[in-house]
């Protein structure tokens, strides 16, 4: 590389870097409080619980070794410490037995007692991200990917509950046990024993750390395939009819498993560069074993050490090989974990393109009057969709959107439940801005029924409830036969409790429009907006949700967006919009009589239908 190239990738490397670790600081700044929260004193409780058991069980861990060293002295007849005097080295030896046996059982009390905590922690960051990402806008789920989405919060939650658990007592506990070790070996020994050790253990942690650094991108790179290839999968299965329809199945094998030769290329770099580090942290640590043994063993030949020194010397050594050893697999997962969780993260804090004023207040329904004023909308801010659209709509009237393709339809219906916020002039329900209420109220007030009702996979009784969690059976049912759709489930062998399969499958378009529509009755609310609900179905088809639909706006303020005129001919009053502008309203039968673009469209769809 020239020397320009490498003066210019340096300071960019070294940006990189502090970037990543003002992430990994700002992760664990945000999980910090989830083990140390002002407003409940049982998880403080738990947590100084916990660290105190960890500080008892390390001292005993200390300890130990002393009676390891006694019994070998007093069986190989060599002098010991004043406190051993008179003890057998079966006496000794037991204690050295009960010593671990506590060491581990107060490691074992100490995960017990923090469990709750930790699950606690877990299901709160979990759920507050789960409602965070209702809570961002349509814009946001119709530009991201579901199945990468999903594969971001499962990774996160996982490292939120790793980083929990291994960061209090992994990292801490190991730092106090290396303190107290190197204290024994400094003043019952001799000060090159603690230079020997705190040299093997500085360049264990340097080594393992520079290659961990090295590694976590090798893994990133991994994980940024492994989510592509799981989209690639979940969208292919999710259009599992289309991939049929043209005989694509070779065509969507080729394209996953190209996904998955680059998870593979990525995931063989990160099993050798592990291999590199397992065989770096096994040279650092087996030298420095080495060297301390030779020294006690020096030590022994000369008279200056016991036996039982010697013994002491190595059970510290194979004390500390231990947590070190776990320290290298601990701070790559903890460097991973904190990867998954920065992703994790950065989805939380992902703004909302629609949030509530302060003052928000609920939405008052009087009749259910619907009024855009001057209305204007942008998607992107380079093209407007919507150029001053205004439309009256008076409570209990019925009025439906009829236009080409693009000409804003659609938007205008998103723009009502408030989906997006318009870019100029105002929606009003019964005189209210829909931008000074509450989004709860308003969304309990419009009732939609859009062109292609999804389902849960769930039972057919389940999705009619969707409607509204606290209604009885005999709500739901007469919901269902408001909807036109109670006799044929009782047709089924399973009657309400059949299942719909993923997205509904199971049934019919007109099956689940019918449910869609059910499940709209049951929710019950003033204003009602079809959205294309019919134009997926066949005319025979249409023609009995037609019926359901009119019973369903039946005392209620209904706008249909409609591409078939036909299922609109009966409205109060009809809207033509072109080039997101208004450019005639009226009646039907007016609107046929002036000749006009509502004319033109009617008669095409009249020589389309009769011609078919």
């Amino acid at each position: 590389m020239p020397s320009d190239a490498r003066a210019e990738a340096g300071p960019e490397a070294r940006q990189i870097a502090r970037e990543e670790r003002r992430s990994g600081l700002r992760t664990i700044r945000k999980a910090a409080p989830h083990l140390w929260p002002a407003d409940k004193p049982w998880v403080k409780r738990r947590v100084s619980v916990a660290l105190g058991l960890l500080v008892l069980a390390k001292l005993i861990a200390v300890v130990t070794p002393f009676f390891y060293k006694a019994a070998v002295d007093a069986l190989s007849n060599e002098p010991s410490a004043a406190w051993t005097l008179g003890a057998g080295a079966v006496a000794l030896t037991v204690a050295y037995g009960m010593s671990r046996l506590l060491n581990t059982g107060f490691q074992q009390l100490r995960d017990a007692v923090f469990a709750r905590v930790g699950q606690n922690a877990l299901r709160k960051l979990a759920l507050d991200t789960f409602r965070h990402i209702h809570a961002l806008s349509l814009r946001y789920h119709l530009t991201r990917r579901t199945g990468g989405l999903s594969r971001i919060i499962e990774r996160g939650v996982k490292g939120v509950d790793f980083l929990l658990r291994f960061l209090v007592f992994s990292i801490g506990p190991l730092i106090l046990e290396l303190t107290l070790v190197g204290l024994v070996l400094l003043f019952l020994f001799d000060v090159w024993y603690l230079v020997v050790v705190a040299a093997t253990i500085g360049a264990y942690v340097w080594f393992t750390f520079k290659v961990t650094e090295w590694r976590v991108k090798l893994r990133r790179q991994m994980n940024d395939q492994d989510t592509d290839a799981n989209q690639k999968a979940i969208d292919s299965l999710l259009n599992y009819e289309t991939v049929k329809y043209f005989g694509a199945e070779d065509r969507e094998a080729r394209r996953y498993d190209g996904a998955m030769e680059g998870y593979e290329r990525a995931a063989v770099k990160t099993a050798t560069s592990l291999a590199f580090l397992n065989f770096g942290q096994a040279l650092i640590i087996t030298t420095g074993l080495v060297l301390v043994m030779v020294m006690a063993a020096r030590g022994v030949a000369a008279g200056a050490m016991t036996v039982g020194d010697f013994v002491m010397v190595n059970a510290y050594m194979i004390q500390i090989i231990t947590p070190l050893n776990f320290l290298g697999t601990v701070y790559r997962e903890i460097r991973q974990a904190l990867v998954d969780m920065g992703e994790m993260f950065d989805l939380l804090e992902q703004p909302a393109d629609v949030s509530e004023a302060p003052d928000a207040r609920p939405l008052a329904v009087k009749g259910g009057a619907v009024s855009f004023e001057d209305v204007r909308f942008s998607y992107d801010g380079d093209r407007d969709i919507l150029k001053g659209v205004s439309i009256s709509v008076g409570a209990g009237e019925s009025v439906a959107l009829v236009g080409p393709s693009g000409s804003g339809k659609s938007t205008i219906g998103r723009l009502l439940f408030r989906f997006y916020d318009v870019t100029g002039g105002a929606i009003r329900i019964d005189g209210q801005d829909l931008r000074d209420l509450t989004l709860d109220s308003l969304h309990g007030a419009i009732g939609v029924v859009p062109q292609d009702t999804v389902l849960f996979n769930d039972t057919i009784r389940y999705n009619i409830a969707y409607g509204r969690e606290e209604a009885s059976e005999a709500e739901v049912i007469e919901a269902a036969r408001a909807a036109q759709i109670h006799d044929f489930i009782l047709s089924l062998p399973e009657g309400y409790d059949t299942q719909v399969g993923e997205r509904g499958l199971k049934l019919s378009g007109g099956e689940k429009q019918r449910v869609g529509i059910a499940r709209t009755l049951l929710k019950n609310p003033p204003i009602l907006l079809l959205d294309e609900a019919t134009s997926a179905l066949d005319t025979d088809t249409e023609a009995g949700i037609q019926g359901a639909l009119a019973r369903a706006g039946e005392g209620r303020t209904v706008l249909t967006i409609a591409h078939r005129l036909s299922t609109i001919a009966d409205a109060d009053r009809i809207v033509v919009l072109q080039d997101g502008q208004v450019i005639e309203e009226g009646s039907h039968a007016a609107l046929l009589d002036e000749g006009g673009r509502y004319a033109q469209l009617w008669h095409r769809q009249q020589a389309e239908d009769d011609a078919a």
